[in-house]
């Protein structure tokens, strides 16, 4: 007996507004659903999703009028910005270390962390004599 062929149908999508995409889009770039899933919910193909995601960020970066090379510089600020951050909190932690004599930062905090806060309590104690 042969077995008779099923033919394969075409998923039917439907037209979708503009707000709606733009819904679709900030939903998939805030990590809310994946792109598979906006498919399925939304009866759009993945192809146009992948497509919506390309203009739409080519749309935002013209409506924010930032380059590449802003984008750079804005982000290496905010490397300064954390590396300042990092390096007061060590600070503090060395000092309370210092005074209470307890090692909190080789319990509680990664290796390369803890020897720099080690290496900062080295320090303080050299320039204290």
């Amino acid at each position: 007996m042969k077995e008779q062929n099923q033919h394969c149908r075409k998923t039917s999508y439907k037209k979708v507004g503009y707000d709606l995409k733009l819904l679709i889009i900030d939903q998939i770039q805030n990590a809310q659903i994946s792109i598979n899933h906006a498919s399925d919910k939304y009866q759009v193909s993945r192809a146009s999703i992948y497509y919506w995601l390309k203009k739409y960020s080519t749309l935002e970066q013209k409506k924010q009028g930032m380059s590449k090379k802003d984008e750079i510089k804005k982000l290496k600020e905010k490397i300064e910005e954390l590396e300042f951050v990092k390096d007061f909190q060590q600070d503090i932690i060395a000092d309370m270390e210092l005074i209470t004599g307890v090692d909190m930062s080789k319990k509680s905090l990664p290796k390369t962390l803890a020897d720099e806060i080690e290496k900062k309590k080295q320090n303080r104690l050299k320039e204290n004599g």
